[in-house]
């Protein structure tokens, strides 16, 4: 998810119910057979050394080597497709794999190679079981979406709404990371914005978009477990012609995570994200593009519940000298490159919303009131979107959320655009800065 420089942007809700499914084809991994060497299985007689009458020797059969499973790569019994098999069930010891971790740079660089960091690691983790089981919580929640993803790029074509894509999403997260409540669900809405729109776009009901060949289609959803939200995007198109405006989005994004880390300058980080994405230039239909960084979107750091906890990491060099990352915070790392203007507004129907906290002001209207008790019970500050209002039963709300709106309660978050005629292209991680490293906690083999 993203946010807007001028005003902080809250994406997130979680949602409850998995009725009405359909069941799912599961597939197996096939893992290759590896033979043994030819010395320890071929040509081996019986145990007395003698030969069989028949004169034949007996046919040994090959073992197979267990094969090591990558990072990220689901435990036994597979995912199934559509993926609904609780990613609980795929790693039944509970601890689930952690995500790439990457080396502080300069005067920080000491701490990947500190026994005396990793010890005080390992000691707050003894003295302090809830910390670790955020880390777990938080890479099991990564995991839902690798696997979540994963299926979305093998299965999103052309000609499929925008309706069908987000609910694909949003059935896969309340599947795998058995939603419960606000204990487990998803982070925020589901977000496929699409060419033009950078940001904060979902179907409400009714909409009618069709994904198209020429599409490019931003996917940013999240994953919550106890509060910590695993935040991160992809892009997708049909059409190479696109390709160097997502190369350039994703180097960017990379850029961003290495030079994150504790003590870096978010001012610093931004100008280094802004040298790699500019220097790429895209060239479409003959006319060639400069790929900007859009100015006025950042990446956030994460809190507890709080998908903006107030941090911001520009995309774009600027002067404050201030703000800087600290040891133990939770960031989305997400840059946004543009074929346009490189600067977002507020464009089309609103469909993000989100409760704020700071304020509390008398409701008169008792529609209003109700719709704030449901809002309270099922996202609490977790974004949300009509969409998961209709599934919980909400009806003949669109009055009460305004006047929730326009008393400030709850903020609305509308659809991010840039010039008409124009690309966007995001990617986005969320990284964990430990004491002793960077883990990019939604790193997966796709990006």
């Amino acid at each position: 998810m993203t946010i807007p420089v001028p005003k902080p942007a809250h994406p997130a809700a979680p949602d409850t119910n998995t009725d009405g499914l359909p069941n799912p084809k599961v597939v197996v991994p096939v893992e290759a057979d590896e033979e043994e060497d030819d010395d320890d299985e071929e040509g081996k007689e019986d145990a007395d050394g003698a030969v069989p009458a028949d004169g034949t020797k007996k046919k040994k059969k090959k073992k197979k080597k267990p094969k090591k499973k990558k990072t990220g790569e689901a435990g036994a019994g597979g995912q199934s497709e559509p993926p609904r098999v609780p990613v609980s069930q795929l790693f039944p010891n509970g601890n689930y794999p952690s995500g790439e971790e990457s080396a502080y740079l300069g005067e920080n660089s000491y701490r990947t190679t500190s026994s005396e960091k990793r010890e005080l690691e390992r000691l707050a983790a003894q003295e302090d079981p809830e910390s670790a089981e955020n880390y777990n919580s938080i890479r099991r929640a990564a995991e839902v979406h690798r696997q979540v993803r994963r299926y979305v790029q093998q299965t999103v074509k052309p000609g499929m709404s925008m309706t069908e894509i987000a609910e694909m999403v949003e059935d896969g997260t309340r599947a795998l990371v058995e939603v419960d409540g606000l204990q487990r669900g998803i982070g925020f809405p589901t977000g496929v914005s699409l060419n033009h729109c950078a940001a904060h776009y979902t179907p409400n009901a009714g909409d009618t978009i069709v994904l198209s060949a020429d599409d490019v289609l931003k996917v940013d959803f999240g994953v919550q477990i106890g509060g910590r939200i695993v935040d991160s995007a992809f892009t997708m198109t049909f059409n190479n012609k696109y390709d160097k405006l997502l190369e350039a989005v994703r180097a960017a994004t990379n850029t961003g995570i290495r030079e994150a880390g504790i003590d870096a300058r978010l001012s610093d980080i931004g100008a280094s994200i802004q040298e790699t994405m500019e220097s790429y230039e895209v060239e479409v239909d003959g006319k060639v593009h400069k790929v900007k960084s859009i100015r006025n979107l950042t990446g956030h750091n994460i809190l507890p519940y709080h998908i903006h906890g107030g941090k911001s990491v520009p995309i774009v060099a600027n002067s404050d000298e201030s703000a800087i990352m600290e040891e133990g915070d939770h960031f989305a790392v997400e840059t946004f490159g543009s074929t346009g203007r490189g600067y977002v507004m507020d464009d089309g129907e609103c469909s993000h919303y989100a409760k704020n906290p700071d304020v509390n002001k008398p409701i008169r209207l008792a529609r209003a009131k109700t719709l704030l008790n449901t809002i309270n019970k099922n996202f609490d500050t977790l974004p949300f979107c009509k969409r998961y209002l209709d599934r919980l039963g909400e009806s003949r709300y669109y009055a009460a959320l305004d006047n929730l709106v326009n008393l400030g309660i709850v903020q609305a978050y509308p659809p991010l655009s840039d010039i008409q005629g124009c690309m966007t292209a995001q990617y986005e991680h969320t990284i964990i800065l430990r004491p002793t490293c960077k883990e990019v906690v939604s790193r997966g083999d796709d990006y």
